[in-house]
């Protein structure tokens, strides 16, 4: 994300829902923040769509926008609805499908 774009979302009340748009069969993501200390990403997944099993070295805070997702963590699944969130612990495995169409904001703490 270039400079200018960050600047245009700074000092400003966001509804993070509208940044992202649903493409038929796919994920989209936008990055909002990225800097040394962590990243905020704002994910729109089609129905049926998801992130295969994989591990991340940081804690996530996985927050539904909106819609209906399966997030499994070490083998474990938690349904998830708009207004939830879970915490994704480091270095354990982890997976997203969506249920439905949904969104989801993802805070990447970098320590």
């Amino acid at each position: 994300m270039s400079e200018t774009e960050t600047e245009r979302l700074t000092e400003r009340v966001i509804d993070p829902r509208g940044l992202v748009a649903y493409q038929p069969g796919s994920i989209v993501s936008r990055m909002l923040i990225n800097t040394p200390a962590g990243t905020i990403t704002i994910f729109a997944f089609d129905a049926d769509e998801g992130l295969s099993e994989h591990t991340a070295p940081y804690d996530a805070v996985l927050e539904v926008l909106e819609g209906e997702a399966l997030i499994t963590i070490a083998g474990t699944d938690y349904s998830l609805t708009a207004g939830e969130m879970i915490i994704m612990p480091a270095g354990k495995p982890h997976a997203v499908q969506a249920i439905t169409q949904f969104k989801m904001m993802l805070t990447m703490i970098h320590a």
